[in-house]
C-alpha cells in the first residue's frame, strides 16, 4: 500500500461527487483535488479566446502558453482567477467537447498526478480511477438516478439566480452523459475495481460516512 493514501470518486455530473469529495478529504484529513475545475478552467479560457473544440495546431499553441494552478481552493489561469466562472451554463455545455480531446487531457495529466506526490488525497472527477490514479487506495463510483442529478443541478443554478428549466437541465446532463461515455479518451466508466455508492435519498453526511468506512476497511488509514 503507498504511503499516501489516494481516494478517487468518479461519476457523471451531478452524482454529487464535489460536496461528498470536499467534505470526505476534510473528514480524513487529506487534501482535496477537483479536477473538473481544473478541466472548467480551461474550456472557459479556451472558449473565451475562440480556440475551438478541435485537434489542430491552435489548440496545441493555446494549450502551451495556459498554465493552471490550484492555490487555496482557487483556480488560476496564469494571473487571472477563473474560479467564479466555471460553474456558469456556457462552461457546463462546452466543456465536456474540450475534455474529450487528447492534447487538453495530456496537459493536465501531469498537473494532477503532481497533486498525490506531499500526501495524501481525494481526487474526483471522471476519469480518477481509470487513468489518473490507476493504482489508487479505494476507488468510488458515485451514482444516482438522472431525476436526482437533474434535480440538483437545478437548484445548483437556481441558487445561483440563473433562470432555467428543469427540462432544460435534464437534456444537458443527458448530453454530457452521452458525451463522457463516449468520447475514445478516458471514457467515464467505473473502474475495474471499484466500489459503486448510490446517493439518491441519502444525506452528503451518510455517503461520506460510507465511504469512511470502505476506507477503513480497505486499511487505507495505516497506509
Amino acid at each position: 500500500m503507498s504511503m499516501t493514501p489516494v481516494v478517487t470518486l468518479d461519476g457523471p455530473a451531478g452524482a454529487g461527487k464535489s460536496t461528498v469529495a470536499k467534505r470526505l478529504a476534510a473528514r480524513l484529513g487529506l487534501s482535496y483535488l477537483d479536477t473538473g475545475a481544473l478541466y472548467r478552467a480551461l474550456a472557459f479560457v479556451l472558449d473565451r479566446g475562440g480556440v475551438l473544440p478541435a485537434e489542430g495546431p491552435e489548440l496545441l499553441r493555446a494549450l502551451e502558453a495556459l498554465h493552471v494552478d490550484l492555490r487555496e481552493g482557487r483556480v488560476w489561469v496564469g494571473s487571472e482567477d477563473v474560479t467564479e466562472f466555471l460553474r456558469s451554463s456556457r462552461v457546463d455545455s462546452v466543456v465536456s467537447s474540450y475534455a474529450a480531446l487528447p492534447p487538453v487531457r495530456d496537459r493536465l495529466l501531469d498537473l494532477q498526478r503532481q497533486q498525490a506526490r506531499s500526501g495524501g488525497l481525494v481526487a474526483e472527477g471522471r476519469d480518477m480511477g481509470t487513468v489518473v490514479f490507476p493504482r489508487a487506495s479505494l476507488k468510488i463510483f458515485l451514482t444516482a438516478s438522472d431525476e436526482e442529478r437533474a434535480r440538483r443541478r437545478f437548484e445548483e443554478r437556481r441558487l445561483r439566480g440563473e433562470e432555467v428549466s428543469m427540462e432544460v437541465v435534464r437534456e444537458g446532463i443527458r448530453h454530457r452523459d452521452g458525451q463522457d461515455a463516449s468520447r475514445e479518451v478516458a471514457p467515464l466508466r467505473p473502474a475495474e475495481n471499484a466500489v459503486l455508492v448510490a446517493t439518491d435519498g441519502k444525506t452528503v453526511d451518510e455517503v461520506v460516512e460510507e465511504i469512511v468506512t470502505l476506507f477503513r476497511k480497505a486499511d487505507c488509514s495505516s497506509a
